[in-house]
């Protein structure tokens, strides 16, 4: 999903090369050894994560090579092959209590196997001595080519005539184009900037009410809908095996500073996903 923003939006004076599974595992560090230092790329863009975040409770060893060791691996063949690491991290890593925005410097506390695995991920990064490093925190990711909550509540709505949303966490939606814009404005920045930043679309609000949103941009377009409630719950109402934090919004201060980006905001990036969405 992220790894297709990415690919899109590539500036001309860059060239890609898109490296996957089953070809390219980055969890096997001969490999990834073996591949970079074949390529010599200038910058490596981490896309790859075990995201199934209820499913990463159960296949904590996945998870783990993964978010944590997959990272590690590319962050020691980053060094040897002088490449810069540009890594996507998330808003798990934190605890969710804070009530204010989280800002990159504070402390991490992660409350779910994936959370802990992405968390240690990042600190693989900056134990393994590479200088040249962004590790960019995100929220609530939803764009073309992957599962995503937007997607799940288009098909919901034209499929019943009530959706149960809950309504105690709050982000901030997060639109893969834009996130992918960003860290092409990174990439472009001198070695000062290296560092941990945060990206999400501007705003905040609660799965119900992004839920509410997606439903009203959807009967503005014109789509015929079968839903007529949303009901909102309370996340004891529905268990899911991972803890989520109550609270995740990230601050956007220091990457807006460092790359003087507009970050728009997340109804309007919403709008432009749904007006080109033909599902």
């Amino acid at each position: 999903m992220l790894a297709g923003a990415v690919k899109r939006s590539c500036p001309e004076h860059y060239h890609i090369v898109p490296l996957d599974l089953p070809d390219f595992d980055i969890t096997d560090y001969n490999l990834v050894v073996t591949t970079l230092a074949q390529l010599r790329p200038d910058g490596i863009i981490n896309c790859a994560a075990h995201t199934n975040v209820d499913a990463c409770e159960s296949e904590r060893d996945r998870a783990e090579q993964v978010n944590t060791r997959g990272p590690a691996n590319l962050a020691r063949a980053a060094k040897l092959t002088n490449a810069r690491l540009v890594h996507i991290s998330t808003d798990f890593v934190f605890d969710g209590e804070k009530g204010l925005p989280y800002v990159e410097e504070d402390v991490v506390n992660p409350q779910s196997v994936y959370g802990r695995t992405k968390a240690l991920g990042e600190q693989t990064i900056l134990d393994s001595g590479l200088k040249e490093y962004f590790i960019v925190r995100t929220s609530w990711l939803y764009g073309p080519g992957g599962k995503n909550f937007v997607d799940t509540i288009i098909r919901l709505a034209k499929e019943k005539e009530s959706i149960r949303v809950v309504s105690d966490q709050t982000g901030s939606p997060t639109y893969t184009e834009d996130l992918a814009q960003a860290l092409w404005s990174l990439v472009s920045l001198h070695d000062t900037h290296y560092g941990i930043y945060h990206y999400a679309n501007e705003g905040q609000c609660s799965w119900y009410e992004f839920a509410q949103e997606i439903i009203r941009q959807l009967r503005k377009k014109g789509d015929n809908l079968m839903v007529k409630d949303i009901i909102a719950i309370e996340s004891k109402d529905y268990p899911q095996p991972a803890k989520r934090p109550a609270f995740s919004v990230l601050s956007k201060d220091k990457i807006k500073q460092a790359t003087g980006i507009t970050i728009p905001s997340w109804q309007v990036s919403l709008e432009r996903y749904i007006r080109g969405n033909n599902q």
